[in-house]
């Protein structure tokens, strides 16, 4: 194996847990690694099996290293949830050097000082995303650096979540073996693979349809500006099929991800195919608009229910880029077809366009990589926690400003 930088991603989800190995490529990333295993010890995206959801760790992590031949000791972690909150902040500070030219260090003050609000003592900040920085009263700039001025400030977003929700995620993952090296917001991840530069621009909602819950999140003028839970997912999909042909859970999934069809007017009667019947050692046997008429109802209901929650963010009349979807539910033939119709806006599927990782499912993994590496390559300048399987030193900034507030709550 030549030596190099190896990003590492645990996404930890309802149906699978999933570990990515990266290599850096340039300014690009090529995936070298992938590793899964079913989700034991979660419920709807939260963890309520800590021993379970560690040992679901450990497989995929062990599958990941057994492909690359490398042993991984730190990761990059997603989180999700309805506990997570967008709230606005303000930071001001004047500028450092004797020429008043704003340097990283100007920067990296001026976020450190919009982090600085009163929280609740169950919240805790996970990132901080600049919505516009603003040199001596000039709004609208992207990347002050270089530019010359006497006072610089920011208008962000502060991202909190709840602190029991993050403190079970670390937890699961050190006891797994694994250090964190950085929490990284799912919604962001996947923006950075899904999402087009114009289509964060000018608004867009991207649609994350999970075993357990579907995310909605809102990206516009490039920033996220809202995101939300619905606790709905591929598992009452898979349930209404287990209930609509008879048959056990494990057979239910398995069509649905063979012969799964989002929309009836495009199914075929042709495509044919055999499930056990619960409770007798029968087979019956169905076609593909069979059960296209299982799932059409229920796929209706999540994207009327994503349609509120936008309108519930004052965003449905002002997505010109429409809907973006992904997630494992949402490879299922005409899923995007379907979406339209419900949605009644452009919408596309979201697939990584990279060798072995070329699913919709794949979207917060591969995106957590992208994200990891852009943040590497923007403090460069800086000691950077590296989410690394290769025998390097990685930083412990974030990891060990965790552990000081998980020193505090526990």
């Amino acid at each position: 194996m030549a030596k190099g930088d190896y990003i590492v991603s645990l996404d930890i989800g309802t149906s699978k847990v999933r570990a990515i190995i990266g290599e850096q490529a340039g300014n690009s990333i090529n995936v070298i690694g992938v590793g899964s295993a079913a989700g034991e010890g979660i419920r709807h995206g939260s963890i309520v099996d800590i021993d379970l959801t560690v040992q679901s760790i450990r497989e995929a992590v062990d599958h990941a290293e057994r492909m690359v031949g490398i042993h991984i000791t730190s990761a990059y972690v997603g989180i999700s949830g309805n506990h997570i909150d967008l709230q606005n902040s303000h930071g001001v500070v004047a500028v450092s050097s004797a020429d008043r030219e704003i340097g990283d260090e100007d920067i990296e003050r001026v976020l450190q000082q919009a982090r600085v609000v009163a929280l609740p003592p169950e919240r805790e900040i996970i990132d901080v995303v600049a919505k516009e920085f603003i040199v001596d009263g000039l709004r609208g700039i992207v990347d002050p650096r270089g530019m010359l001025g006497v006072r610089l400030e920011v208008d962000a977003h502060l991202i909190t979540g709840s602190r029991t929700a993050i403190h079970n995620v670390v937890r699961c993952v050190e006891r797994a073996g694994i250090e964190v090296a950085n929490l990284v917001l799912m919604p962001m991840a996947a923006g950075t693979i899904a999402l087009s530069q114009d289509e964060r621009k000018l608004g867009v909602a991207l649609v994350d349809i999970g075993a357990g819950a579907t995310s909605v999140s809102v990206f516009d003028n490039g920033v996220l500006v809202g995101t939300s839970i619905i606790p709905m997912g591929g598992d009452y999909v898979t349930h209404d099929i287990a209930i609509g042909l008879r048959t056990n859970t494990a057979a239910a999934e398995q069509v649905k991800l063979r012969h799964g069809c989002a929309l009836v007017q495009a199914a075929s009667e042709s495509e044919r195919f055999r499930v056990p019947r619960i409770g007798s050692n029968q087979e019956s046997e169905y076609s593909q608009y069979d059960l296209a008429n299982i799932i059409e109802p229920r796929m209706q209901e999540i994207f009327s229910l994503v349609r509120k929650e936008v309108e519930k963010m004052g965003y449905l009349h002002d997505l010109p880029s429409g809907y973006v979807l992904h997630g494992g539910c949402v490879a299922m033939q005409a899923t995007g077809e379907l979406a339209q119709e419900e949605l009644r806006a452009p919408a596309r599927v979201a697939v990584p366009d990279y060798l072995g990782v070329r699913d919709p499912s794949f979207v917060n993994g591969v995106g957590m990589i992208g994200h990891a590496l852009r943040s590497h390559m923007r403090n460069s300048h800086m000691e950077v926690a590296a989410a690394a399987a290769r025998p390097v030193k990685t930083g412990g900034g974030m990891f060990a400003r965790i552990k000081d507030w998980l020193r505090d709550f526990i």
